[in-house]
């Protein structure tokens, strides 16, 4: 300890030992030791030496205080003492009071140097990481902050290191949540330095979850109204987003554009803006801007613009926009985002000219903006701001370029002149006095004409009263009338992007502006002088102007046709050199600038000479236009014949588009309807299935209920062999006695066709006899006895037939009242197992009642189910049970039916012998019956024997 005194500038005998030699001593403590509190001693005395003797610490401690790091890891307040060692070796942050006038310079050096000693080991940052993740303060904080000093001084190197170091990046994470805020905020501040232009870390920290944690903190801190904080968040935000489209979509497609809203809610009471709210106003504009800037892929940008707009973050922003006591620069930022944010975006573009201002009477914020545009006491920044708002809500808007030029033709004016229009702004500051007003009108009125030929044949009609008294003149004329008074550079250059963007692709407006003689001259004398570099812009200008009129002129003027033109130009000018004058253009360093990015980026209004759509119309032309001018007239004709061929093409190409687009959305139409059907059929399919199979539930417990039903009216019933609980042996029953009913009529027919042919024979009986008694009387011969003899036993064998055949007419007639014995035995049956069902309907009530309407339901689809199962149930049921007695009864049947046929062919036989013996005894002299009387006396018989029978 007495050691340690001596270093610290305690009381002493002798010589004070120099900082280097106590550096030493220290180091070599540090080495040697064995007891850890005499080396923790060592390491805070180097701690306290570390500020002032720097270079001698870093150079003689750096490797001893490694070594502590990896072997003295137990004990957290010597890893600390080392830790902050380390950092104010590496660290440049030094206070000022201890700086020296040339020691910044020198302390940049050193800190890289140590940092590149440090990294040489990759090792040693892993060690770092490790240490990071350490809950104890002591420890993790100095960490933080060493790893922030190594990144900030060998960037690239240790980030390569922590990417290929086992979850190094999510190690580093963890420091966002950590619970004490100083940690936390040191964090923010650690990865703000790992994320500088690293894709491959930006992904993996968003993919970390860092934009909710970020989020999160913003929200916690109070938004815009939080501190320094708020701001750290804001830069690590932009890390993680500018040019990586990947956390742009991941950001978008993560809902994170809608927690941005709240952060632009600002209060009506705008006064007293903080200096740090003014700068997290302003990160957080630009942060939305990275979101939506002209350079992310078209695609990212849109759905972005798109999420913007519907949740209500583009209203929040236009509200600021119309909002007093703003301050200027946010204004200004406002108004760039906004542009950004409608850019190429019809929905939004649509929206933004709905806004008007919080006046009386309400004005579009179009014309608010525009009113500042051309009013030469507002900021230049400011200026310039409404210039791109205005560049950006006509690009790729149509509809917006139509409805600025309406207001400068003669039908749309307010003739009361109680409101301005934005055409009037643009007019008022396109002919003003203030050179800049003239330059940002003209690039504006270009911007409504850009890639629209039919506007540029609409504004040919406006025309401008220029004094009382004086005829009106055109806005085409007024143009190159100021031209030609060589007014300032600015004016001139901002008059000729305008009249080479109208007269580009439109040969009407070409034609107009040759058709004044002044023209063509002007532009020839600009082009042929020798002027100064200032006045070089403008030859350049007027050249690429006469370029066009001769490129796009239709040769409907006879003096200024294309080949006119261009011996004009040989002759006054001379080729070569009128090519050197267009080519001044891109050559110049200001059109370099302009057609790096969209937005004016200009330091001073003097620099303010090209606009960034102009540039591209100048690539576009300066080679088509060069080529023009060396080409003959038979290559004209060529190339007019091969415009027009194009032309043709072009129509037809576009009317194929249209047609194109129509069929397009009659598919689209089409494709939504089957969409809606396939829906609705895969709907009533899904309730058809529902349905069915609920209904094969009811099936299945209805039929258990027959089942048990049946088993109930066994003992009840005695023909229970032939009868099933589906109730199908009562349909074959019905059947059978449909068929007992037929052979009963068949019966019957036979009965009477037999009592007939009886009635016949008891006639000729009696026939018979009254002649057997009057042969007796008289003599007869020998021969006619015989005869009657045989007719004797020709009736007697009939009689024997007729016998038998009423034995089996009434063996038929017994098997008959059988059947129907049968049949009546089972109705009782019947009518007792529905005595049983009625005694179980209460059960099974509410069963039956639902079945029923599940029935009704869907009886389409049930009707057929029903009645093949109906089939297929009575077929395999009826086959088993009445197989027999259906082979009996078709039996008996055949021989009934061959025992009457065979009745028939003897009463056939029979009837014609009575017609032979009827015709014998009319030969024999014989009175003999008529056939009606014999039926009429048949038919008494009948009706007496008929009585007989009722009495018996």
């Amino acid at each position: 300890m007495n050691f340690l005194r001596g270093v610290m500038g305690g009381p002493s005998a002798g010589p004070q030992p120099s900082g280097a030699d106590t550096i030493q001593k220290l180091c070599d403590r540090v080495a040697s030791s064995t007891l850890l509190d005499d080396r923790r001693d060592a390491v805070r005395a180097l701690k306290a030496l570390s500020k002032k003797y720097r270079l001698e610490v870093g150079i003689q401690a750096m490797e001893h205080l490694v070594h502590v790091l990896q072997t003295d890891r137990s004990d957290s307040e010597i890893i600390g003492y080392a830790l902050d060692t380390l950092y104010n070796v590496i660290s440049n942050d030094l206070e000022e009071e201890e700086q020296e006038e040339n020691s910044p310079k020198q302390g940049d050096d050193l800190g890289s140097q140590f940092t590149e000693i440090f990294i040489k080991q990759p090792e040693n940052v892993t060690l770092l990481l490790t240490l990071v993740e350490e809950f104890d303060f002591h420890v993790r904080w100095p960490g933080v902050k060493l790893l922030t000093s190594l990144l900030k001084q060998q960037g690239p190197q240790v980030q390569q290191i922590i990417l290929v170091s086992p979850m190094g990046v999510s190690r580093l994470m963890d420091l966002l949540a950590d619970s004490r805020e100083v940690i936390r905020n040191d964090g923010v501040l650690l990865l703000q330095q790992l994320t500088k232009s690293n894709a491959a870390i930006q992904k993996i920290v968003a993919f970390e979850n860092a934009f909710e944690r970020l989020l999160d903190i913003v929200t916690e801190e109070g938004n815009s109204d939080g501190g320094i904080v708020v701001e750290d968040c804001l830069l690590l935000l932009q890390n993680l987003l500018k040019n990586n489209n990947s956390n742009q979509n991941f950001f978008k497609e993560g809902s994170y554009i809608q927690r941005m809203k709240p952060w632009f809610e600002v209060g009506d009471d705008n006064c007293g803006w903080s200096a740090q709210k003014v700068t997290n106003l302003h990160l957080m504009l630009q942060l939305v801007r990275v979101l939506v800037s002209p350079t992310n892929p078209p695609g990212a940008t849109t759905s972005c613009q798109k999420a913007m707009f519907h949740c209500g973050l583009l209203q929040q922003l236009c509200t600021i926009l119309m909002a007093t006591g703003v301050p200027a620069d946010i204004l200004t930022e406002t108004i760039n985002t906004v542009s950004e944010v409608i850019r190429g975006c019809q929905m939004n573009q649509d929206y933004f000219a709905s806004v008007n201002a919080p006046s009386n009477p309400p004005r579009p914020a179009i014309v608010v903006l525009l009113m500042s545009m051309v009013n030469e006491r507002q900021p230049f920044v400011l200026r310039c701001a409404v210039l791109y708002c205005f560049q950006c809500f006509l690009y790729k808007n149509h509809k917006g370029q139509g409805e600025i030029v309406s207001t400068l033709l003669p039908s749309t004016i307010d003739a009361t002149g109680s409101s301005v229009s934005a055409g009037q702004l643009l007019c008022g500051g396109l002919f003003s006095t203030d050179s800049l007003s003239n330059w940002c009108a003209a690039v504006a009125l270009a911007h409504a004409l850009q890639e629209n030929a039919a506007l540029k044949e609409q504004l040919l009609r406006v025309q401008l009263a220029t004094s009382i008294g004086n005829p009106p003149v055109s806005l085409l004329q007024q143009c190159t009338n100021i031209l030609s008074q060589g007014s300032k550079v600015q004016t001139r250059v901002g008059l000729l992007m305008l009249l080479c963007t109208w007269l580009s692709n439109c040969s009407i407006a070409v034609t107009h502006f040759l058709h004044n003689p002044a023209n063509v001259p002007f532009l020839t004398g600009q082009i042929a002088e020798n002027l100064g570099e200032e006045e070089q812009l403008v030859q350049g200008l007027c050249a690429l102007l006469l370029g066009i009129s001769i490129y796009y002129n239709d040769n409907s003027l006879e003096n200024y046709r294309k080949e006119k033109l261009k011996q004009l130009i040989e002759k006054r000018i001379g080729r070569e050199n009128f090519v050197e004058k267009l080519g001044f253009i891109s050559k110049h360093e200001l059109y370099s600038r302009a057609a790096q990015k969209p937005q004016p980026g200009f330091s001073s209004p003097e620099h303010m000479m090209f606009d960034h759509e102009f540039t591209k119309l100048v690539k576009e032309l300066e080679g088509v236009i060069s080529k023009a001018i060396y080409k003959s007239s038979e290559e004209d004709k060529k190339e007019e014949e091969v415009k027009k061929t194009l032309e043709q093409h072009d129509n037809i190409v576009t009317h194929y588009k249209k047609v194109i687009r129509e069929q397009d959305q009659e598919l689209e139409e089409l494709k939504q309807q089957v969409s809606t059907l396939k829906s609705q059929n895969e709907q009533l399919q899904v309730t058809v299935t529902q349905q069915v199979s609920q209904i094969q539930q009811h099936k299945d417990q209805y039929n258990l209920l027959k089942v048990q039903l049946g088993k109930d009216t066994q003992h009840h019933n005695s023909h229970g062999d032939t009868l099933q609980v589906n109730g199908i042996q009562v349909e074959e029953v019905s059947k059978l006695r449909e068929e007992l009913e037929d052979w009963r009529n068949r019966h019957e027919q036979l009965q009477g066709q037999l009592k007939e042919k009886d009635a016949v024979i008891e006639n000729l009986k009696s026939l018979q006899l009254e002649t057997g008694t009057e042969q007796s009387s008289q003599p007869s011969s020998s021969g006619g006895m015989e005869h009657s003899a045989e007719l004797q036993k020709e009736l007697e064998l009939l009689r024997t037939q007729i016998q038998l055949q009423a034995a089996e007419i009434s063996k038929l007639q017994a098997e008959n009242q059988k059947l129907q014995a049968m049949n009546t035995a089972v109705d009782p049956a019947l009518g007792a197992s529905g005595a049983v069902a009625s005694r179980s309907s209460e059960k099974e009530g509410r069963l039956l009642q639902e079945l029923g309407e599940l029935q009704s339901e869907v009886k389409a689809l049930s009707e057929e189910k029903v009645s093949l199962q109906q089939q297929l149930d009575s077929s395999s049921s009826t086959v088993a049970i009445l197989q027999d007695e259906k082979s009996k009864l078709q039996q008996e049947v055949a021989e009934a039916k061959k025992e009457q046929d065979d009745l028939l062919v003897l009463l056939a036989d029979q009837d014609q012998k009575l017609s032979a013996l009827r015709s014998k005894l009319k030969d024999l002299g014989m009175p003999v019956e008529d056939e009606d009387d014999i039926e009429s006396g048949d038919q008494a018989d009948e009706d007496e024997d008929g009585d007989e029978e009722e009495q018996d």
